[in-house]
């Protein structure tokens, strides 16, 4: 029978103990431990470094285009205030108004027998609701002189209402005055008149009213 005897057994007893050594352990620990942290670091220290590349790369790029952007910036608010101006002057000219039509119906409205000596007309601006004002100074002549000068100012009502609105019409003076007119080889008695006329060019038309009936016959009456 063999025997067998370890000579080395204390050697490799106090080699076990300094392998389970708990100092050597922790050192080991510890060392793996400051391996990581080590390698943590470094890798956020490259991404850093990467970061503050790219970072200066883009500050690079963009002091090469603020210029560019600041000029085009500029040329934005050019554009922008030409566009702006480009549609008050549309607006300014859609809107405008256009004497040659008015005119027109003031001719075809003035009777025979009345004449318009003086005209006076005013454009008001937007703020004061864009209106017209008019004021016709003239002569009426016919048996009853008023009549005629109220026969002017109801076809200026009917024909300005087809085209603008609020259209109103009314007398500032109407009186007989001692001049006659010769009309036909007839002598009749003449009025003059002051005629103030309003109306709005800027909105739909909107139909005149009708003149009330009896009117006419009142205004007959009072020159009578």
């Amino acid at each position: 029978m063999a025997l067998h005897l370890n000579l080395l057994h204390e050697e490799i007893l106090e080699q076990r103990q300094r392998q389970r050594d708990p100092l050597k352990i922790g050192m080991l620990v510890l060392s793996s431990c400051g391996a990581l942290l080590f390698l943590y670091y470094a890798w956020n220290g490259y991404r850093i470094f990467e970061i503050k590349a790219k970072l200066s790369g883009v500050e690079a790029e963009w002091k090469k285009l603020e210029p560019k952007v600041t000029q085009a910036q500029k040329r934005s608010a050019e554009l922008t205030d030409l566009i702006n101006t480009t549609r008050v002057l549309d607006d300014y000219i859609d809107n405008r108004f256009f004497w040659g039509p008015f005119l027109e119906k003031l001719s075809r409205c003035v009777p025979p027998n009345a004449q318009v000596t003086s005209m006076e007309a005013t454009l008001l601006d937007d703020e004061k609701g864009g209106s017209v004002s008019v004021m016709i100074d003239g002569v009426a002549a016919a048996r009853e002189p008023r009549s005629a000068a109220e026969d002017l100012r109801q076809m200026l009502l009917e024909q300005l209402g087809k085209t603008y609105h609020d259209v109103k019409a009314e007398f500032k003076t109407l009186e007989d005055v001692e001049t006659v007119a010769n009309i036909g080889g007839t002598s009749v008695p003449m009025s003059r008149y002051l005629l103030s006329v309003t109306f709005n060019p800027s909105a739909v038309a909107k139909p005149a009213g009708t003149p009330a009936p009896g009117r006419r016959k009142q205004k007959s009456s009072e020159s009578s």
